[in-house]
């Protein structure tokens, strides 16, 4: 048999348009989306506290955006992305000590992320805007 008819009998590896994703890879890539927007989200925090630095003029405008719809809808994702890169991030430690590989484990501790993403998130804007 022929190089080219063996390569032409190897099945396809799926694809994206017939891979089912699961809870485990999307974590997966939600935790390296998060970080990406930690940092981005950073740039804002960085902007307001330089804007403080500089004067009252700097400072209102920065206090202007970030209290706008869109300033406080990016300050959401960055709060949810911090608590679920947290989250996602102590799991990360728990398998770094060698425990929790069981598939059922895997998933508790997956969905247990994502709850902790969503209470963490909702108290810390019930607490931000209640002092606000």
């Amino acid at each position: 048999m022929s190089a080219q008819e063996q390569t032409a009998k190897r099945p396809l590896s799926p694809h994206l348009q017939v891979y089912r994703p699961q809870l485990t890879s999307v974590l997966s890539i939600l935790h390296r989306i998060t970080g990406v927007a930690l940092a981005a989200g950073t740039l804002l925090l960085v902007w307001w506290l330089v804007a403080a630095a500089v004067g009252p003029e700097a400072y209102a405008a920065a206090s202007g955006f970030i209290g706008s719809w869109m300033g406080l809808f990016m300050l959401l994702g960055w709060s949810a992305a911090l608590f679920y890169h947290l989250a996602n991030g102590i799991r990360h430690l728990v398998w770094d000590a060698g425990y929790g590989f069981e598939l059922e484990t895997v998933y508790r501790s997956g969905w247990a992320v994502v709850a902790a993403t969503a209470v963490l998130t909702v108290l810390a804007w019930i607490v931000g805007l209640a002092t606000w």
